[in-house]
């Protein structure tokens, strides 16, 4: 799959190295500046995931592989857990489920960073199709996240990915109907730059 992909796109990949990861962090926005994009592969609760942006065209599409658990065996975390548990009755499942989806929702809001940016957020994990771990999300995410979304082949989110991209590719002036334009249209757009607000 990654030959594939790589045949398409520049790709590149968080590491430990801080320095490393840096490099490859601006080499990914110097390919998505230039026009031919580029994938950014990053590990949930990594730098990358919790304190860089991918807003605009720097971010269009998150996928998030799996539920991002704590690594349970920390002796912080275990201290966290039986203080939770102790002190708030608080079960550990129920705040270690709670941790991971805002974890979640951490990662896949890093493409999403202002009203009138958008992108593409895809949960591929089947546990997300659980009610006890959707509701955990927040309402931002959930009111766009319809049953129709749920538990879908992989041709059915590249069909949905398309389209939506498609739609929100498309200049959307206050007044008008956000339809795909035809020749005319991007013709009469290319003529006369003034209408895309420069």
């Amino acid at each position: 799959i990654l030959q594939e992909l790589m045949q398409h796109k520049l790709v590149f990949i968080e590491t430990q190295d801080v320095v490393e990861t840096s490099l490859a962090l601006d080499n990914f926005r110097r390919a998505c500046n230039c026009g031919r994009g580029a994938v950014f592969f990053s590990v949930a609760r990594g730098k990358v995931s919790e304190g860089i942006d991918f807003d605009r065209h720097y971010g269009r599409c998150v996928v998030m592989f799996g539920v991002p658990y704590q690594y349970t065996l920390s002796r912080t975390l275990r201290a966290r857990l039986e203080f939770l548990r102790e002190t708030f009755q608080i079960p550990e499942n129920d705040f270690l489920a709670f941790d991971a989806i805002r974890q979640a929702a951490q990662c896949v809001g890093r493409v999403i960073r202002s009203k009138a940016d958008y992108g593409m957020m895809v949960f591929a994990d089947k546990r997300y199709n659980r009610a006890d771990k959707r509701n955990k999300l927040p309402g931002w995410i959930t009111s766009c996240l319809k049953d129709a979304h749920l538990n879908l082949s992989t041709d059915m989110v590249l069909h949905i990915t398309r389209e939506f991209m498609r739609q929100m590719a498309q200049p959307n002036n206050a007044g008008t109907s956000s339809s795909l334009l035809d020749q005319a249209a991007v013709d009469a757009l290319a003529s006369n730059p003034g209408l895309l607000g420069s």
